[in-house]
């Protein structure tokens, strides 16, 4: 019977697929042409990924979130989980609050 793998076997083989997931990725922009990229940046600023319509940006104790004008979804850039969870308790019950329909 085959050992159910550890947490940290686990985060270590998640960690390595999303490895080779990136890398692939990397692979395909670089072989993107600059026109092409601008283009697509033009087509996808500030959408929703889920639902495509526009992200309206709120800015909280200097984090600025993306939050849906349609689906309601709430959107973080690279950094800003990292600075939400360095928040006090109380302040992200507050930042919640922000988005509770």
């Amino acid at each position: 019977m085959p050992d159910k793998p550890s947490e940290r076997e686990e985060e270590f083989i998640a960690r390595k697929e999303y490895e080779r997931l990136k890398k692939i990725e990397e692979e395909k922009h670089s072989n993107l042409a600059a026109e092409e990229k601008k283009k697509l940046k033009e087509l996808h600023h500030m959408r929703c990924p889920k639902c495509g319509m526009e992200l309206v940006a709120i800015n909280y104790k200097n984090i600025e979130i993306d939050k849906c004008s349609e689906c309601a979804g709430v959107w973080l850039d690279s950094g800003e989980l990292e600075a939400v969870s360095k928040l006090e308790t109380s302040s992200i019950n507050k930042l919640f609050s922000v988005f509770r329909k």
